[in-house]
């Protein structure tokens, strides 16, 4: 987690934004690997297959089509303001954890009442031997539904932004040749030979 947290400063920190995109992708892969440590191998595939995969390649697209540098714009203020409100959203978000059973808590509720119907009434209702895919296709479908709708919409939004992006490449080159083609017209040589 410490590596995590090192990785995201330096996310924050950095300017180069090819720079940005790895290090995007290798935070990705350090949370999948701790999402394995957890045994949570389904949000580990799917935050390695997301995260550091498809995001990074479409970050590297991006780039490809913008600039390597972020432009830096606003004050001082702008950057006091976001630290604000990141600083309070986190002590909201730590504050509403410590309400949270601790971790592998054979008390907690979830190991009384979800998972042991999970367990054994899945097969029965849903027909498949493997639980965890019983769940996410069956019980929480549009759960998966809704998450397969979030990463489409995002693609199709980037998708969009360097479709503009390319149109405007497009129509300042074609302006520059036209401002070029109009500047040899004009030329004084032209002229005196007339």
């Amino acid at each position: 987690m410490l590596i995590m947290g090192v990785m995201a400063i330096a996310i924050a920190r950095i300017r180069d934004l090819f720079a940005v995109s790895m290090l995007s992708g290798i935070f990705s892969l350090t949370a999948a690997a701790a999402y394995v440590v957890l045994d949570a191998v389904d949000v580990a595939f799917t935050e390695a297959a997301v995260g550091a995969g498809i995001s990074t390649v479409l970050m590297l697209g991006t780039l490809a089509l913008t600039t390597r540098q972020e432009k830096v714009t606003g004050g001082k203020s702008k950057g006091t303001a976001a630290f604000f409100v990141v600083a309070v959203t986190g002590a909201v978000l730590i504050y509403g954890t410590f309400d949270m059973p601790r971790y592998g808590d054979p008390i907690a509720p979830i190991h009384h009442h979800v998972a042991p119907r999970y367990l054994e009434k899945s097969f029965g209702e849903v027909g498949m031997p493997n639980v965890v895919t019983s769940v996410l296709a069956s019980y929480r479908s549009f759960d998966t539904l809704g998450e397969v709708f979030v990463i489409f919409t995002a693609a199709t939004g980037v998708l969009a932004i360097l479709g503009r992006v390319g149109r405007r490449r497009r129509e300042d080159e074609e302006a520059d040749e036209t401002k070029t083609a109009r500047t040899e017209d004009a030329s004084p040589d032209k002229e005196t030979a007339s």
